[in-house]
């Protein structure tokens, strides 16, 4: 029934619409009292089928191709870490096929580096930047570069090997390969940005950042050590323009070069016999630097008429020996270089501090050959444990890692105007990494393979070998093991000449005019004496 005021459904109807707005009245009234947290969104939700940038699923791992240069890169990683403990294991064992005639210290660097930068990469994997890519094209500019110096010179390419060539390529392809990745990656984000929020994101977050901050300062240092290490190759490839006054031989199955030179002519008494010559045997460092002056004035004033010496393995143009190398390996080292060279004796051998081992050993392998020993200032084999220490060992392998920067000898090159000479086997002989590789060779085995052989060339030496003992005044004072060890010298043969100990004279006892009169007039006394 229709009523005047309106019909009966309409009337439902303002009921119904009366009792809706009290229903939404009542839904509005708790919104309306919540609180704003940090949860509450602050811009309506997007209805144009766009993700936010900051969602999760914006991502470049989305792409086959950003995962695949990824697993490429962790491949990569465990490759390099495989090589560098293989290099680290060749440094005190050679592996066949593997020995190095350099120090095998620069392979190791390299491989380092690349280690570095492969693992730098994939920790920011994620997050590319121009100065990641920028950093990684220096450093293979610098790479590609020391690649070149290697190959082209041709004693560094003989010292460094296979082995080294090997290891600076793989370090320029993976230096190339970051900057692929980084490339690859920024590619790949930006596709994903654009497909999945509809446009390229430029701005980035507190930790995106931070990751490029790290990042680039640990390609800042990468760079500043591929910079030293490039310009250490640049000055060893100077080096390797002098050459040495004697020739180098090929020893040991031809696997490294020893250098062996000879001064004077082959003489003969009145009888005919052969005059001896003087086989000079260097002490702690190189002859040329330290034992070269004495020797020949004695040659020159007519002590001597003839003399050879020899640069034992590492030491200035000598290459290095595989690991591990004791003294007997050195004297039959030297035993095939002489052979080589047409060298016969008879031999007056002369030696000073540790070097009167290698000259023991050799003596007691040519019983026949040899005619006369002269120690200066020798170390006796019971103080091997001196040069065996193991924290000597770690200090010279310390050493030894961190030469390939060759920080000293470029500011000694630069600053101190140091030659050619000094750093082969002058004042700074001791910073080359050859040299560190051959100390740390020896520290090895002193105790064990080199001390056997010494005492047993002790056993070996003929009695009737006429024996000169030169000591330090000062090292017999300073230490009375010392002193003990080099009166039991004398004792090494039953044919004892003489025994001085120069009052004021320091271990290399040459450098005193004292010490240099008594060793030309007892070296004169041994030549002659039959």
């Amino acid at each position: 029934m229709v009523s005047l005021w309106g019909s009966k459904d309409g009337d439902e109807q303002h009921t119904d619409g009366g009792s809706t707005n009290e229903e939404d009245n009542n839904q509005q009234q708790p919104r309306q009292s919540r609180e704003a947290n940090e949860r509450t969104r602050l811009l309506p939700p997007r209805n144009d089928g766009y993700l936010d940038p900051d969602d999760p699923a914006v991502s470049p791992y989305n792409l086959f191709s950003v995962r695949a240069i990824r697993f490429v890169g962790i491949l990569f990683l465990i490759i390099s870490f495989l090589w560098w403990v293989l290099l680290l294991v060749s440094i005190f064992v050679s592996p066949p096929m593997m020995h190095s005639r350099g120090s095998g210290f620069f392979d190791f660097s390299f491989t380092t580096l690349t280690l570095g930068s492969l693992l730098n990469g994939l920790l920011f994997f994620s997050t590319p930047s121009r100065a990641m890519e920028w950093s990684s094209l220096i450093i293979a500019a610098l790479l590609l570069l020391d690649m070149v110096i290697v190959l082209a010179v041709q004693r560094l390419r003989s010292e460094e090997g296979w082995v080294g060539i090997a290891s600076v390529i793989w370090a320029t392809v993976m230096a190339l390969y970051n900057i692929m990745s980084d490339r690859v990656v920024a590619w790949g984000k930006q596709e994903e940005e654009e497909r999945l929020t509809g446009r390229k994101e430029t701005r980035r977050t507190l930790r995106e950042w931070c990751a490029v901050l790290t990042a680039t300062v640990i390609m800042i240092v990468m760079i500043v050590i591929t910079i030293f290490l490039t310009a250490t190759l640049i000055l060893r490839s100077r080096d390797a323009s002098l050459k040495p006054p004697g020739e180098r031989f090929y020893v040991d199955g031809d696997k490294y070069k020893l250098h062996l030179a000879c001064v004077g002519n082959v003489t003969f008494d009145a009888h005919g016999k052969k005059n001896p010559t003087v086989l000079v045997e260097a002490g702690e460092m190189p002859f040329e630097d330290t034992m070269d002056d004495w020797i020949y004035s004695s040659y020159h004033n007519g002590t001597i008429d003839r003399y050879c010496y020899y640069d034992r393995p590492g030491f200035a143009w000598s290459d290095n020996a595989p690991s591990p190398h004791s003294a007997g390996m050195t004297s039959d080292a030297l035993s095939e270089a002489l052979a080589r060279a047409g060298e016969e004796g008879p031999w007056v051998l002369v030696s000073a501090g540790v070097g009167s081992i290698y000259s023991r050993i050799f003596s007691s392998r040519h019983v026949r050959d040899v005619h006369g020993l002269f120690l200066i200032d020798g170390l006796h084999e019971d103080l091997l444990h001196r040069i065996a220490s193991p924290t000597r060992g770690f200090i010279l392998w310390g050493r030894g890692i961190i030469s390939p920067l060759g920080y000293d000898r470029l500011f000694g090159a630069i600053f101190k105007g140091r030659t050619r000479e000094d750093r082969i086997y002058g004042k700074s002989a001791y910073q080359a990494g050859k040299f560190i590789k051959a100390k740390l060779q020896e520290n090895l085995v002193a105790g064990s393979l080199t001390k056997n052989e010494v005492s047993q060339a002790r056993n070996i030496q003929t009695p009737s070998t006429p024996l000169v003992i030169v000591s330090s005044g000062i090292e017999v004072r300073r230490d009375n093991e010392w002193e003990r060890k080099q009166e039991d010298l004398t004792k090494i043969t039953d044919n004892l000449v003489s025994w001085d100990v120069v009052n004021r004279a320091p271990h290399r006892v040459w450098l005193t005019l004292e010490g240099r009169t008594i060793l030309e007039k007892r070296l004169g006394e041994l030549v002659r004496a039959r």
